[in-house]
């Protein structure tokens, strides 16, 4: 057995292999780079070792600095996690040499799957279902149309060795393929210093399902059942789950069997997953295969009983797997919502900093339900500009679909993240969803139900009544300590008391009183039971209103509250009638003028200036490239305007809002 492990990753994923290693008793070992020398990785490590600058390039991505690593060491076996060097053969290859375990597939499993276009072509020889696509090398822009225009359109334009949606871009006409082939290009020469492209089909209305598989070195393959990857943002995967909705036991076996044999046809063992596109008629079409471990493995996990991390170190060690496919049983359901530093009522643009809390909610596990939360941060941490935007990834199960979402919705409601742009509302408001909770979802999911971005979450009567009822009893409970510790208080608090509610410069009537157990509330005519469990100055309040549970973020703001719950961010100021009569009064800031500056959305390094001082650009046009996370974002023209001052230069880098050019 392997007796010391070196995880060459960071983040989450580092701590979550250390976590499997330490109970198999396996030594472990962490790599860092200056920006992560206080990651929490390193410090769950047993040792860990300085790599190099924060560049990934420059630091997880050298293959010889993690080999110096092992021999400082002694680790006898490396396992890569997901990203950087997981899928690169002449890793591998050198870790062999040195008689190193790599904790992953055998080379020439990588190079096949690894290679997009090689992975189709050996997918159709195995009788594994395709979509029709251009297998061979573009060779440049026009090129690119042209395939496009015979494929047609729409189109979907890959990198070859990419992966979690880097790389990749949708056409659906010549010009957004031009622009689409040099983009994902571009893309794929800096996140994987490999600028192959290919060409597929895009299938409108799609659903992206994928196969868990798990061989080892004897001949055994086995699937572990699928996970819906549906809800994707630029094809980047937002929340998974497991099992799909939309499958049926014919489906899921057929394309278990599919996988399996694709797997046996490039001698794959370890851990990997073979993804699918699948249609509204359950037809399904090979996309790619992952030959590593993913980041939305926690969801079979918790179906299966399988700690994917455990077995694929023993089959790394010559073990056989300890199970077959009748043994493979899915139980109940998964929820998987990836929380990342970036900010959706920005268009998801990244965001970097310290994290000033983070208190994510309790791990536990029961017969009816589990919360887990794998994460590679803690408060006062920062996220650094130099890496992946992922936070942490919270997991719920219970035993049925709708009981997993009731649990990731009270987990996300009791998640507190302040000091950074997170998606924590957004995510919210996809559980709460009414076409996700039916489960008829596609990839399209947020792009049709979110076409202007996200805007936040109107509440419903229901909800806006816990709200309110948060804020009056968090107000009294402020008013009754003031009122007891200060015995010249001239206003105690009065048995009934009469409260305004101002929400967006609209009142409602409300009284509130004590009761043996809680507070007898009135809203708008109303009448509620609530009780309160909260301390002043805490930042979450655990409320019951009717009976019922909920939990709700606060914070103080002028005259009341700021109150988030289920995707809602909303600020109630609570009210004596006289102070709203005279609010009503006071006029609106008026927002300040920015139409003639085009400002930095996020955090990020000019990659690119476009457009010279004095130049008339027209709407739509691109001004300039910035680079963040690994993602390059072309800003472009919102009208027509000509170019008076750019007080910026290629290389520099920005903060969010920082002016990147003026306009007349």
């Amino acid at each position: 057995m392997i007796k010391k492990i070196l995880v060459a990753n960071r983040g989450e994923i580092a701590c979550r292999v250390f976590k499997t290693a330490k109970k198999m008793g396996i030594a472990t070992v962490a790599v860092y780079s200056d920006a992560d020398k206080n990651a929490l990785h390193v410090g769950m490590a047993d040792e860990a070792v300085h790599i190099g600058l924060p560049p990934a390039s420059e630091s997880y991505l050298v293959i010889d600095k993690i080999i110096a690593a092992c021999k400082e060491t002694g680790a006898d076996a490396v396992h890569p996690g997901y990203g950087f060097l997981s899928e690169r053969a002449e890793f591998c290859e050198r870790l062999a040499a040195e008689g190193i375990t790599f904790v992953g597939p055998p080379v020439p499993a990588i190079e096949a799957m690894g290679d997009k276009i090689t992975s189709k072509k050996i997918a159709n020889d195995a009788k594994v279902s395709t979509v029709p696509g251009h297998m061979g090398l573009i060779d440049d822009a026009e090129h690119a149309v042209k395939i496009s225009t015979e494929i047609g359109y729409p189109v979907m334009i890959k990198a070859s060795a990419g992966g979690g949606g880097k790389g990749m871009r949708i056409a659906w006409n010549d010009d957004e393929a031009r622009e689409g082939f040099a983009r994902s290009k571009s893309e794929a020469a800096s996140s994987f210093g490999d600028d192959r492209i290919f060409i597929e089909k895009f299938v409108v209305q799609p659903r992206h399902i994928e196969i868990q598989v798990l061989a080892d070195s004897h001949g055994n393959c086995i699937y572990l059942g699928e996970r819906e990857c549906s809800i994707q943002r630029r094809q980047q995967k937002v929340v998974e789950e497991a099992p799909s909705p939309f499958l049926d036991e014919a489906t899921r076996k057929a394309m278990g069997e599919q996988s399996c044999a694709l797997a046996a046809a490039v001698g794959y063992t370890s851990a990997g997953t073979v993804e699918f596109i699948v249609d509204k008629d359950r037809n399904f079409y090979f996309l790619e295969m992952n030959t590593r471990l993913q980041v939305e493995h926690p969801v079979t996990e918790l179906i299966t009983g399988v700690d994917l991390v455990e077995q694929m170190i023993r089959v790394a060690a010559g073990e056989k797997l300890s199970m077959t496919q009748d043994d493979v049983t899915l139980t109940g359901w998964a929820m998987e919502s990836r929380l990342y530093a970036e900010d959706p009522y920005r268009n998801f643009l990244p965001s970097i900093g310290r994290l000033s809390r983070y208190r994510p909610p309790a791990e536990e596990a029961h017969a009816d339900r589990v919360v887990r939360n794998d994460t590679g941060v803690y408060e006062g941490g920062e996220i650094s500009m130099f890496y992946d935007p992922m936070i942490a990834k919270l997991c719920t199960w219970a035993p049925d679909r709708a009981a997993a979402i009731a649990e990731m919705e009270t987990a996300l409601d009791s998640f507190e993240l302040e000091g950074i742009g997170h998606n924590l509302p957004f995510l919210s408001a996809v559980m709460g969803h009414e076409r996700f909770r039916s489960g008829n979802i596609t990839t399209a999911f947020i792009e049709e139900e979110y076409p202007d971005g996200f805007q936040g979450v109107t509440p419903d009567a229901e909800l806006q009544n816990v709200l309110s009822a948060t804020a009056l009893m968090v107000m009294r409970k402020k008013m009754a300590r003031i009122a007891g510790r200060d015995s010249t208080f001239d206003h105690p608090v009065p048995e009934i008391d009469t409260l305004v509610l101002r929400i967006d410069r609209e009142n409602t009537e409300a009284t509130i009183c004590d009761t043996e157990n809680g507070h007898k509330l009135v809203i708008g005519g109303t009448t509620f039971d609530g009780t309160l469990d909260y301390e002043l100055g805490g930042t979450l309040a655990a409320i019951t209103l009717n009976g019922v549970a909920h939990a709700v973020k606060v914070n103080p703001v002028i005259g009341g509250y700021r109150l988030r719950a289920r995707g809602v961010d909303q600020v109630i100021q609570v009210l004596h009638p006289r102070t709203a009569e005279l609010a009503a009064l006071m006029p609106e800031k008026e927002a300040a003028d920015t139409s003639k500056l085009l400002l930095c959305p996020m955090p990020g390094l000019v990659v690119q200036i476009l457009v010279s001082e004095g130049d008339v650009v027209e709407e739509g046009q691109a001004l300039a490239m910035v680079e963040a996370m690994k993602m390059e974002n072309v800003l472009r023209a919102e009208r027509p305007a000509t170019v008076s001052k750019i007080p910026v230069a290629e290389g520099d880098s920005l903060a969010v809002d920082e002016i990147i050019m003026e306009f007349e």
